[in-house]
């Protein structure tokens, strides 16, 4: 027998093997230690490389050889494990849950004897449609694996709380007829009919231990089959042998019985899990936003006619009719029509963004104003929402380090608690001398306050909660590793271009000689409005948003690499740069030393000439982004050294540098040197993050530390990046330190929490301190701390979502700002 997380150890190096990754439904994990069940079955399939479960998501993301196993055989295997699976944990008002072709087959190889079928045959709709995870079942749910086939956390933490309303009822009868209710409380009252006093609370037991209880012996036994140890494993010996006991003490003609020890440490059992997993849903609210993004239903036009299909239903190559109003049922291409689409709950973007025939538009944004016909080119888990949820499900079930140690003295703890249960009995009952019952007593204390349910959500509850706040403002962590990587970030090293700016040219200086200054951008407007030339854009941007007159041009002629020239309102111009003006023998006169002080201070300068005579320069530059300056700044106040990386001259750098508050420029650097500009940091010391494109930057982001890839807008899959800003927004880079630092700190605070617990309670219910100073723990109150332990390291990774985080401009949200909702948290 060996902990669940131990198979990632004993795997085959698969760096050079196909593989795939799937988010996996596992519903019905009560404790957060029976994720090892799952973990440790799945974990020695061949072809299975790495499984990490969720009991806070109810997920598990599983890494495997898609020549060797399939979705469909990793779904019988968790059903066989005990727990509910439908499949893929995707939307299922978006897409179903469905297999790759040829699963049925695999599935069929893996589990002989099993008819062969897909997970989506034969299935109904049902629930609300909060997933396929949810909304999804199959004839086989009836069965009830484990008691609690395909109950979602709402269902689970119901059925938590009746089982404890019945343990409780029937514990406070059993408790006023036992020794600590008529030596201790004065009851003096004699059991009914007749029956001696142990009788009667043998009578009211059994609903607590059959059905109350019974999910500890339920769970115990696929733990032991799948074999490993687990948390059920030790309330269900403590809770069977206090009443076994008990049960051998009634039937042999009576004594000292623990009816109360079993069925009031089953009921504190209950009600420290009922709290704790209602404290756990509210750590889902990031998945449950973004399942509600899009809608459950499209209009599709078939045959001429317009049918509203379920949104599962769509096929790419559909024809769909979005009206004002409505939402964008999957991504698609404008065929017919123009509208403005509200993009800030995927992309961030807070202004709505003009589309006409032929534009890219995305699923789950909002058609504000005209009609559109889309043709659907990614539908189901292909649309870049279903993307998105797939990237923070993953992060969310992945683990930090500190995760995969704890998996492993969780296991180790339980294995100690088994024989430290057993070695207290020994010592107190042979050496000692003290009678079996009180014997029996330190036991099954020992047993139950050691119990490591609290080390297992130390951090996994902690993530889920960092890792929902970062996409609450846009901010996607890849895993876990990424977010505990970015804790010890103190060097962000940004690449310029479209990243602390704009990437895209804007107005500076006009400077006019002998010339009005607004006639001078007319004339230079309307010899750029004939030009598709980024500057000449910005030229004319500029003039329109000066109000300038417009004028048009004649005759106009591209010179390419130099400029253009045009006749306009009856005058010659001529705009370019220095060797244009050389050619057509123009002199720049004064004009020469304004444009060298231009080059000098970063910006390009273009020259203009009419009628054979230089009559000014438009200085442009690439202009810095709102927030760049403002996310400088917060870095630097996190104690972050910030480095500007850029290809560009060293003026352009400086200039830029000097506007944002930035010291350390390193310029004129090729794309592919790069990366070793950031190993030279690292080689320092430091600990670096790298923030570029995610496209030409990919070697720096890959070198650095923790890579940040800002600009991906709904390209949410880049490689070679740890952590995906979707708004663009620079000052994103100071959310995600905030957040990693935050989370850390949460899981750092429970895990110490979780340990000092168990060295300072485990002496304490062994009996160590009661010869001394008579400090004895019964069963009930052991039970009461250790699920009060749980519910506190809950409580605590909640109190995450305090954390104060910087605002980016007005009316900018990221994919699950409040616009789309503000769910509420589940129980």
């Amino acid at each position: 027998m060996r902990s669940a997380s131990q198979h990632d150890d004993h795997r085959p190096d698969h760096s050079t093997a196909a593989t795939a990754t799937a988010v996996l439904e596992v519903k019905g994990l009560h404790w957060a230690s029976e994720k090892s069940v799952v973990e440790a079955t799945l974990g020695r399939l061949d072809g299975v490389y790495r499984i990490d479960a969720n009991p806070v998501s109810q997920t598990a993301t599983v890494t495997y050889d898609p020549s060797a196993t399939s979705v469909a055989a990793l779904r019988r295997w968790i059903e066989d494990c005990g727990y509910h699976c439908a499949g893929r944990s995707v939307p299922g008002h978006v897409c179903h849950p469905m297999e790759e072709p040829g699963d049925a087959l695999r599935t069929a190889a893996a589990h002989p004897g099993q008819e062969a079928h897909t997970s989506h045959e034969h299935r109904e709709p049902v629930g609300d449609g909060q997933g396929a995870a949810e909304g999804v079942r199959s004839p086989h749910d009836a069965m009830g694996h484990g008691g609690h086939g395909g109950m979602s956390m709402a269902d689970m933490v119901a059925d938590m709380r009746r089982r404890f309303l019945v343990a409780a009822a029937f514990s406070i009868p059993i408790l006023l007829w036992s020794p600590i209710g008529r030596d201790v409380l004065g009851f003096d009252v004699a059991a009914p009919f007749g029956l001696r006093d142990d009788v009667f609370m043998l009578l009211l037991s059994l609903p607590v231990v059959f059905w109350s209880a019974w999910i500890f012996f339920d769970g115990a036994y696929r733990a032991l089959r799948a074999r490993t140890l687990d948390m059920m494993v030790l309330v269900a010996v403590a809770v069977g042998a206090g009443w076994l006991y008990s049960l051998g003490v009634t039937l042999s003609g009576g004594g000292e019985v623990f009816y109360e020890a079993a069925t009031v440490l089953s009921a504190f059992v209950l009600l420290g899990h009922w709290f704790e997993m209602r404290a756990r849903g509210g750590a889902n609210e990031a998945i449950r936003a973004l399942l509600d993004l899009a809608p459950p239903m499209a209009t599709v036009i078939r045959g001429g006619e317009t049918v509203d299909v379920p949104t599962a239903e769509v096929q790419a190559g559909d024809l769909l009719l979005v009206r004002p109003g409505a939402k964008l049922a999957v991504d698609g291409t404008v065929e017919e029509g123009e509208s403005e689409l509200d993009e800030s709950m995927v992309t961030g973007e807070s202004l709505p963004v003009h589309k006409a025939p032929g534009d890219a538009v995305i699923g789950a944004t909002l058609n504000t104003t005209g009609t559109l016909r889309v043709r659907a080119t990614k539908v189901g888990s292909d649309t870049a929402l279903a993307q998105i949820v797939k990237l923070v499900q993953e992060a969310q079930n992945s683990k930090a380090p500190g995760q995969r140690l704890a998996d492993r003295a969780a296991f180790w703890l339980v294995f100690v608690a088994l024989i430290g249960g057993t070695g207290t009995f020994l010592v107190w009952s042979v050496l000692v001398g003290r009678p079996v019952s009180e014997a029996m007593l330190f036991a099954i204390t020992v047993v139950v306050i050691t119990c490591p349910d609290a080390l297992g959500l130390a951090t996994p509850t902690a993530i889920m909660v960092g890792t929902g706040l970062g996409a609450r403002r846009g901010v996607l962590f890849k895993n876990a590793m990424a977010l505990e990587a970015s804790a010890h970030i103190d060097t962000v090293v940004m690449d310029k271009t479209g990243t602390l700016t704009k990437g895209e040219p804007e107005v500076t200086d006009v400077i006019a000689t002998g010339i009005d200054e607004d006639r001078l951008l007319a004339l230079v407007a309307a010899v750029e409005r004939e030009s598709e030339h980024p500057l000449a854009q910005a030229i004319v941007t500029e003039a329109e948003r000066r109000g300038v007159l417009v004028l048009r041009a004649e005759d106009f002629d591209s010179v390419p690499g130099h400029g253009a020239l045009a006749t306009v309102d009856g005058q010659r111009v001529v705009v370019g740069n220095r060797r244009l003006m050389e050619r057509d023998s123009i002199d720049l006169g004064e004009l020469a030393a304004r444009r060298e002080e231009l080059a000098e201070g970063g910006r390009t300068a273009v020259v203009v000439a009419v009628d054979g005579r230089a009559a000014g320069l438009v200085g442009m530059a690439d202009a810095p982004r709102e927030t760049a300056g403002a996310a400088v700044a917060e870095l630097q106040r996190l104690g972050a050294e910030v480095v500007m990386l850029t290809g560009d001259n060293e003026a352009t750098a400086r200039r830029i540098g000097s506007l944002l508050g930035v010291t350390a420029v390193i310029a004129e650097v090729l794309p592919g040197d790069k990366s070793a500009k950031v190993a030279e940091l690292q080689a320092q010391g430091r600990k670096v993050a790298m923030v570029g494109d995610g496209v030409n930057d990919a070697p720096a982001l890959a070198q650095a530390d923790v890579g940040i890839a800002i600009g991906a807008g709904t390209d949410v899959a880049i490689e070679t990046a740890d952590l995906v800003l979707m708004r663009s927004d620079p000052l994103d880079v100071a959310v995600a330190l905030q957040i990693g630092r935050g989370t850390v700190r949460k899981m750092r605070q429970n895990l110490g929490w979780a340990i000092g617990y168990n060295a300072i309670a485990l002496p304490i219910a062994a009996g160590v301190f009661e010869p001394a100073f008579g400090l004895v723990l019964r069963p009930e109150i052991a039970a009461l701390s250790m699920s009060g332990s749980s519910f506190l390291v809950a409580v605590n990774a909640l109190m995450l979502k305090r954390l104060r985080l910087p605002s980016g401009p007005p009316g900018e949200a990221g994919p699950l700002s409040d616009r789309a909702g503000d769910p509420a948290s589940t129980g």
